[in-house]
């Protein structure tokens, strides 16, 4: 980790992020905060926003070269803040991280092969697999309590039944589970022991909190790196979504064989503001801002907790260990399967429906706190006076 200075990243002014043409601040009217989407509200790191203002100064708008420099500076990146070393000829880039899971599932499964998810989950794992071929298979995470964990026993009987990939969120969205390197490697070794892979979206690594300890599947064991592939991007942690690029990384001969058999137009779809965004993301020159935003993202998941303490005692919610998301259980208000639809229509918050991410988020919401402590507050406020009504 870096050992820049902990102050805090403050959110852009509210009539500013208003101004804004992305799909937080367009889905809904001006009378609705939005915490639904993936999105946060704080300004653009200076080195991406130098290079995508250069970069439009000089008409800089055509393809994407076959080395724009993302596969240098990840590698870098991933050593500098996981301390995972990766050779960087092992990279490719494409538009999105779903993108790249579609065809890297494509090369390897066949149509009609099972494989599995660990609901509570980013909706599109549930939309990718199917667009691949193959077909989805639950085994859900355990909840002990305190945290969530995979189901290996789970997983391995899916894996026994004929299931041939399991679709990894490390970390997991919603719930921002960090596994545990014991975890990874255990998984690895049931998908080895049955011909099976392991397709892992690291999307949220960069927002893991200092001290948790972050485990990249690829790095797990030696294992892993056999039956592994990864896919990432800056476009969580970095607010990048739009600029669409993403990394595919692998860490055998064997797994690297069929990431370049993949079709070269996989990785034309690489956005070029995506891939100069990137670059710049994954710099050291960055590694103060996104350090100022795991100050904040820790202070208002506190900040969270203390809130809905107050306004909603009956909810139930662990501070995540990664990321800006919160999941959060409704259930005692009676608000439904769907709380987020009662919530909308009452309190004029716009929040992530529950039961997108699996039957197991029936009464649940998540919640993006990725916004300033105010924002958050006034949201949370607004729900909690739905209480009673």
């Amino acid at each position: 980790m870096s050992t820049s200075p902990l102050t805090a990243l403050r959110a852009l002014p509210l009539d500013v992020l208003r101004r804004r043409h992305s799909t937080k601040w367009r889905a809904y009217p001006d009378d609705v905060i939005p915490m639904f989407v993936a999105e946060t509200d704080f300004p653009l790191a200076e080195p991406i926003t130098g290079v995508l203002t250069d970069a439009i100064a000089i008409g800089d708008t055509g393809y994407t070269p076959p080395d724009p420099g993302l596969r240098d500076a990840y590698a870098a990146f991933a050593s500098r803040r996981f301390g995972w070393d990766i050779d960087p000829a092992r990279i490719r880039s494409t538009a999105d991280v779903m993108m790249g899971v579609v065809e890297l599932l494509r090369a390897t499964i066949s149509p009609g092969d099972r494989v599995v998810i660990a609901p509570p989950v980013y909706p599109p794992f549930a939309i990718c697999i199917p667009e691949a071929g193959g077909v989805v298979e639950e085994v859900p995470l355990v909840d002990t309590g305190a945290a969530w964990q995979l189901d290996l026993l789970g997983i391995e009987a899916a894996l026994a039944g004929g299931a041939r990939a399991v679709l990894l969120c490390n970390p997991h969205n919603p719930t921002g589970t960090v596994h545990s390197r014991e975890s990874l490697a255990a998984l690895a070794d049931l998908a080895a022991g049955f011909g099976a892979v392991v397709i892992s979206d690291e999307i949220h690594a960069p927002l893991v909190q200092p001290g948790i300890g972050y485990t990249p599947f690829l790095a797990a064991s030696t294992t892993a790196a056999e039956v592994g592939y990864a896919v990432t991007s800056a476009s969580k942690a970095y607010n990048l979504a739009g600029l669409k690029c993403a990394l595919m990384i692998t860490a055998s001969d064997r797994t690297t064989a069929v990431l370049r058999g993949l079709s070269p137009e996989v990785e034309w779809r690489t956005g070029l503001f995506g891939a100069l965004a990137g670059v710049a993301a994954f710099s050291p020159e960055s590694d103060p801002w996104l350090d100022a935003q795991l100050v904040t993202l820790d202070e208002n998941g506190h900040l969270l907790g203390d809130l809905l303490a107050e306004h909603l005692p009956l909810a139930r919610y662990r501070k995540p260990d990664a990321g800006y998301l919160a999941w959060i259980d409704l259930s005692a208000y009676g608000w439904g399967d769907d709380p987020a639809r009662h919530i909308l229509a009452g309190a004029r918050v716009a929040l992530h429906h529950g039961p997108e991410f699996g039957t197991q988020g029936s009464g649940h919401v998540r919640l993006n706190f990725g916004c300033s402590p105010e924002l958050l507050s006034e949201a949370v406020t607004r729900i909690g006076s739905l209480v009673g009504r």
